[in-house]
């Protein structure tokens, strides 16, 4: 069994939490409120900065020319590439420049983004891509299961078709396939840090949507 293999076996029920809980099952059916995507939206933007950060950590990190060149160009993507799209998206949805740049970065943002550059700066090059592996994948399946259940006339079509396409998902393969590669020459104690980093970043995509739910603020 591969190690990716191996982590998501040992995560599945948190998958399969993450797969059913209310904001994608009403995603899927096209019932989730606007106020609710809006929120989504918004702290995702602000997310998709650190993501970028951290994935240009990984990349100084990489041990061979190649993945410097992956990271990196993920680290493009993550903040050009995805941040056009989700203007695209807010302009869709009535969220304007001024209101995007006056919203703070929820709790479950804050603790997300400050879990992937910490876990980028301190820790080896596997366990930094480890914990950026969920924000890949677990996007990936999610996309993927919508795709074959979503309702006809979707109002987040254009959402959904992003995160199922296929290339989204051949960028994902890229990935797993290289956290697969430095797993295999890393030692059992990194191995382990690599466990812990993709469960804790697993959980928090769970705490992310949630939040977007439940339109999370600073309680004070």
């Amino acid at each position: 069994m591969s190690f990716t293999a191996e982590i998501w076996k040992k995560n599945a029920a948190l998958f399969e939490t993450i797969r059913t809980m209310p904001f994608n099952q009403e995603l899927a059916d096209g019932t989730l409120s606007k106020e609710r995507f809006r929120h989504y939206m918004i702290q995702d933007a602000h997310y998709l900065v650190a993501f970028g950060r951290a994935l240009a950590i990984a990349a100084a990190k990489a041990d061979n020319a190649d993945e410097v060149v992956q990271f990196a160009s993920a680290a493009h993507g993550a903040v050009v590439v995805e941040r056009s799209l989700h203007e695209d998206f807010m302009e869709q949805f009535g969220v304007s420049a001024d209101t995007f740049a006056a919203t703070p970065l929820s709790p479950a943002t804050h603790h997300y983004s400050s879990f992937l550059l910490a876990n980028a700066w301190s820790k080896s090059y596997p366990v930094a891509l480890a914990g950026l592996l969920p924000c890949f994948w677990i996007y990936a399946e999610v996309g993927r299961d919508i795709i074959g259940r979503a309702a006809k006339n979707n109002p987040y079509d254009s959402w959904i078709a992003t995160y199922a396409g296929d290339e989204f998902h051949t960028l994902v393969r890229a990935v797993i396939a290289t956290v697969d590669r430095v797993a295999a020459v890393a030692s059992e104690e990194t191995r382990n840090e690599m466990h812990i980093a993709y469960t804790h970043a697993a959980k928090l995509e769970w705490m992310f949507w949630d939040s977007a739910y439940r339109l999370e603020q600073w309680p004070v």
